[in-house]
């Protein structure tokens, strides 16, 4: 027997009127973040290659990242895991890395 949601059936979206906002936010942060991997890659002098294999990731993905970028068109959002596996290699903290992004 299939019981009724008490919910309505937009419950859970996101107001389209925040969207645009929170996007462009989330934007700023994803590209300040590309910017400081890029930094900090350069400052140790790794290619992206090697800094992509020691942290377990694709050059693709990584490049997109120093970009902002996970997919086309959509702002980074990397797993946790994945930020440490970078600050790892990198030999920063992770606080270095996302100290201050807003």
């Amino acid at each position: 027997m299939v019981v009724p949601s008490p919910l309505p059936l937009d419950a859970g979206r996101v107001s389209t009127s925040q969207q645009p906002d929170d996007d462009q936010e989330w934007w700023s942060i994803a590209r300040e973040l590309g910017l400081r991997l890029q930094r900090a890659r350069v400052a140790q002098g790794l290619s992206q290659e090697a800094l992509a294999h020691a942290a377990g990731i694709s050059t693709y993905t990584y490049q997109k990242f120093e970009k902002g970028e996970s997919k086309p068109g959509t702002p980074m959002n990397p797993r946790l895991r994945t930020l440490v596996a970078l600050t790892q290699a990198l030999d920063i903290s992770l606080e270095e890395l996302v100290r201050g992004l807003k």
